[in-house]
């Protein structure tokens, strides 16, 4: 079914995820409208000046409004002593309920911002009476947004009733993804709360085998005679039951703006419905323990300590939930000294980044907890 040419597409949200996947649909021929409340430009996609004139003559119209946690929520600081908090949807409801003003049931409203399991049904569905709600998040990662929606792992399609009702209702969605895609990936339809947790679960499996490779790197580094790279290496090779490599590789903790929040979320979902245990609160509590064992290596080399890159993941600026400005927190919180430069006194740089590039005299240490930065005599492999 060709749908370029027939099929308009709006998108409501133009920040990190919305304006990239916006031109990248515009960039395959669809006719593309965007809004944003803080004004934007974009040579690919026509901008609208409110939602009503935006969801007046569109097929489709997604809904990618962030829905953030508070302050300190993120992961760049401890939060495991925190209160438990859902996310703040304000914002999101505030969206769909204007959308809902001016659709119809012959349009479609598809939100893509990540939310707990339930929060659909419970927060949204009583918003959303005059059209079709679709929840339908994506896998990304920032620094390949684009690249990421045109070549996804798999696409995930929520609706009321799940797979009873999706032939229905989501049969063009699936079949606009057909046309933009450049793989051929798996479609995985559910209820809306099947695929809220497709989406958020996906991010805690990686949570989790970052947090037990960095437990390896840990045992490694207190008992000695033990190289971590070899134990991950054979585990990263069991693809019978360990399920792939990926993540694999120990190092600095994980972050950005889904795993940690995400797991810090769902501590108030486990605490909500009564589970009796809070598996997402020993993965956060890990990741700082872990971040805190690091922080200690680093300052038995010296107290001055400049770390290569703030940001999350190379490449990018983005610092949420940044595993570096964690250890950061600890190094401080220890009585170390943060440099301001690698030109200013430093006795020990930290490469945060496996790609991180910088040079240093002999006389200042480089700690390296991926252990391939070049061997010297004022070279630490941590965990090795």
């Amino acid at each position: 079914m060709d749908l370029v040419g027939r099929t308009k597409i709006g998108f409501i949200g133009l920040g990190k995820l919305g304006m990239p996947c916006s031109e990248a649909i515009a960039k395959k021929g669809f006719d593309v409208a965007g809004f944003d409340i803080v004004p934007k430009t974009s040579d690919h996609i026509d901008i609208r000046e409110d939602i009503q004139h935006l969801c007046s003559d569109r097929d489709i119209v997604f809904v990618a409004t962030p829905t953030p946690h508070e302050d300190g929520y993120d992961g760049r600081q401890p939060t495991s002593h925190l209160p438990v908090k859902d996310f703040n949807y304000h914002a999101v409801k505030e969206v769909l309920a204007e959308c809902n003003k001016n659709m119809n049931m012959t349009q479609m409203l598809v939100l893509i911002s990540t939310v707990l399991p339930g929060t659909c049904r419970r927060e949204f569905a009583p918003i959303v009476t005059n059209t079709k709600l679709i929840y339908n998040p994506y896998l990304i990662a920032m620094g390949s947004v684009a690249d990421d929606m045109m070549n996804p792992e798999m696409i995930m399609i929520g609706t009321k009733k799940g797979v009873y009702e999706t032939a229905h209702k989501a049969q063009q969605l699936e079949s606009f993804y057909n046309e933009i895609c450049d793989n051929s990936p798996r479609v995985e339809f559910g209820t809306w709360e099947e695929t809220e947790s497709m989406k958020i679960f996906y991010n805690t499996f990686i949570s989790n085998k970052i947090a037990l490779v960095n437990m390896i790197q840990d045992v490694a580094h207190k008992l000695g005679n033990m190289d971590v790279d070899r134990v991950t290496q054979a585990l990263a090779k069991s693809t019978k039951r360990i399920v792939s490599p990926a993540y694999m590789k120990a190092g600095m903790g994980d972050g950005g703006a889904c795993h940690p929040r995400d797991n810090i979320a769902l501590r108030w979902l486990a605490k909500d419905l009564g589970l009796g245990y809070d598996l997402f609160e020993s993965i956060m509590t890990a990741r700082e323990q872990q971040a805190e064992s690091m922080a200690k290596a680093i300052l038995k080399h010296g107290n001055s300590v400049w770390f290569s890159s703030d940001s999350y993941k190379p490449g990018i600026e983005m610092v949420d939930g940044s595993y570096s400005l964690l250890v950061q927190h600890y190094i401080m919180k220890h009585g170390g000294e943060l440099a301001n430069g690698i030109d200013s006194p430093v006795e020990v740089i930290v490469r945060v980044h496996e790609s991180d590039e910088f040079t240093a005299d002999n006389n200042t240490i480089i700690f390296d907890p991926w252990r391939s930065y070049p061997k010297a005599d004022n070279v630490i492999y941590y965990g090795k």
